[in-house]
């Protein structure tokens, strides 16, 4: 029986309208009696702007106009989707998934312009929050090596900026909202060539949103908290930890990589991981300036924006990395 492995076919994103720059920020904060400047944000986050979606639209809006430019790359149609995964921290309910959702409105897109649906394929979404992608395109990968789908839509959408507290000065100018998606495909040739994920349960409380819905009511805190310290160093350690192991199941070596796209949490984290790994800045595709952490979607957001550029390209290798609460972190090592 011949191998089988899975490629990326297709990248596309999507970013709300709505662009909202670090001096939009510092008067939001002023108004509310919160002192910051563009300057503070910059320094430590890299941040000098991010997107924020209309109240009224969900992670599922966001992510069906990234799925639509993703097909379109991979010159497939909804219909040629067998599998959907969305990576999500902020869904549109309690439930169904978010990834059913997606489904359901592609299909009626498709439907809608005279194609044929994608009713009826398995869809569901996973939740590792700023490491959703890579757990999304790990599980995806293995699902078509063992045949249980042969084309794969892999979506990250957040909307983060529902999930903020707007009187944390440290944490609220970081986030944004948008979406990414892949089309992963069945292939004869490696294109995914070594995955790496983890967790470590101890470490909760240094990003989370510890809340939940009971009885029509909120119980405990619906707004982000993070320890920024905390998570740093943390991130730091296993962020090179993973690479290395990707590598070394793959047989390569850190000059062997042609783009590291890390996850676009803050530029400091991500100029760490890169020296660690003996690679320079111009080897990083680095976003975070514009679109701020929006967690899920930064790994795929990041990648299609390098490949719509022109600096991603086909053949060449390419190193995923993301670290999100749970604390959760992996890594994806491919061939474009």
């Amino acid at each position: 029986m011949t191998q089988r492995f899975s490629r990326i076919a297709g990248t596309g994103s999507y970013l709300p309208p709505r662009r909202v720059t670090n001096q939009d920020m510092v008067a939001e904060l002023a108004a509310r009696g919160i002192e910051t400047s563009d300057e503070w944000i910059v320094e430590r986050t890299g941040i000098q702007a991010r997107h924020f979606a209309l109240p009224n639209v969900t992670a599922s809006d966001l992510a069906v106009p990234a799925a639509c430019a993703a097909l379109k790359a991979a010159g497939v149609t909804a219909a040629d989707i067998d599998l959907v995964i969305v990576a999500t921290s902020t869904p549109d309910m309690v439930f169904p998934s978010t990834a059913t959702i997606v489904q359901h409105k592609l299909s009626q897109k498709a439907l809608a312009e005279g194609g044929v649906g994608m009713a009826g394929c398995p869809a569901f979404d996973v939740q590792a929050v700023c490491s959703g992608f890579i757990y999304a395109l790990t599980v995806a990968d293995a699902m078509i090596a063992r045949g249980a789908a042969n084309r794969a839509l892999v979506i990250g959408a957040e909307v983060f900026s529902r999930i903020i507290d707007f009187n944390d000065r440290t944490t609220c100018v970081l986030f944004g909202d948008g979406a990414g998606a892949v089309v992963l495909e069945a292939s004869d040739q490696p294109g995914v060539l070594a995955t790496d994920l983890h967790a470590d349960g101890q470490y909760v409380d240094i990003l989370c949103v510890p809340g939940h819905v009971s009885g029509g009511q909120i119980l405990g805190d619906p707004l982000l908290k993070m320890d920024g310290q905390a998570v740093f160093k943390l991130a730091i350690n296993v962020l090179e930890k993973s690479a290395r192991t990707v590598l070394k199941k793959a047989g390569k070596q850190e000059s062997d990589i042609d783009w590291l796209i890390p996850h676009q949490a803050n530029i400091r984290i991500m100029q760490g991981t890169a020296r660690k790994l003996r690679l320079p800045m111009e080897k990083m595709v680095v976003t975070v300036q514009d679109h701020g952490n929006t967690s899920a979607a930064s790994i795929p957001l990041a990648l299609d924006h390098g490949v719509r550029n022109g600096q991603v390209k086909s053949g060449q290798l390419v190193l995923l990395e993301g670290v999100g609460g749970g604390f959760t972190w992996g890594s994806v090592l491919f061939n474009l």
